[in-house]
């Protein structure tokens, strides 16, 4: 499975500001979870991986709370707009997909373009990380409807699972 390299001034650029502990329920493990979630899916799904690697680290990077915390896609949106000209070479219409896929990523909304709905069920693919099991009903995919896939996903996410790349490139230190 090949793998969109999100870059290391990046990831400071968004650990700067992320209020939350690094590797905490969703921090940057959980980043790369849903990374490698949305890779596996893209792979099946079709969806533009370069929006799916950046909703892996833009959709929770402006938590504020590790509960309920109303906004956080929009933050995580806004901080894209702001680093836009210096870390994200989207088109237009690329980045407009990455902004609503972070906005509504804790709606429950399985419709859209392709590239949301995986960005979607990339994330809700690590939820057992935090004891909820997917519901099949709020899965977008038949990508991420998958037995196998979603097995894959689940011991990754209930053993919060770090790719090594992430101490490797994110939290160098």
């Amino acid at each position: 499975m090949a793998r969109v390299v999100i870059s290391s001034p990046l990831i400071d650029e968004i650990l700067r500001g992320y209020a939350l502990p690094k590797l905490g329920t969703h921090g940057v493990g959980h980043w790369a979870r849903v990374l490698e979630n949305g890779m596996r899916l893209a792979e099946r799904t079709g969806a533009k991986r370069e929006v799916v690697a950046l909703f892996s680290v833009f959709h929770d990077a402006r938590r504020e709370d590790e509960g309920d915390d109303p906004g956080h896609g929009r933050r995580g949106a806004d901080l894209a707009r702001r680093l836009r000209s210096k870390h994200i070479s989207l088109s237009d219409d690329d980045f407009d997909l990455l902004v609503t896929a972070c906005v509504y990523h804790t709606d429950g909304l399985t419709d859209g373009d392709i590239t949301v709905q995986t960005c979607w069920d990339a994330d809700r693919l690590d939820l057992w990380r935090v004891l909820i099991i997917p519901d099949a009903s709020l899965l977008c995919t038949p990508a991420a409807k998958d037995g196998t896939l979603q097995e894959w996903a689940q011991v990754r996410s209930v053993a919060e699972h770090i790719p090594p790349f992430v101490r490797e490139e994110w939290l160098r230190e």
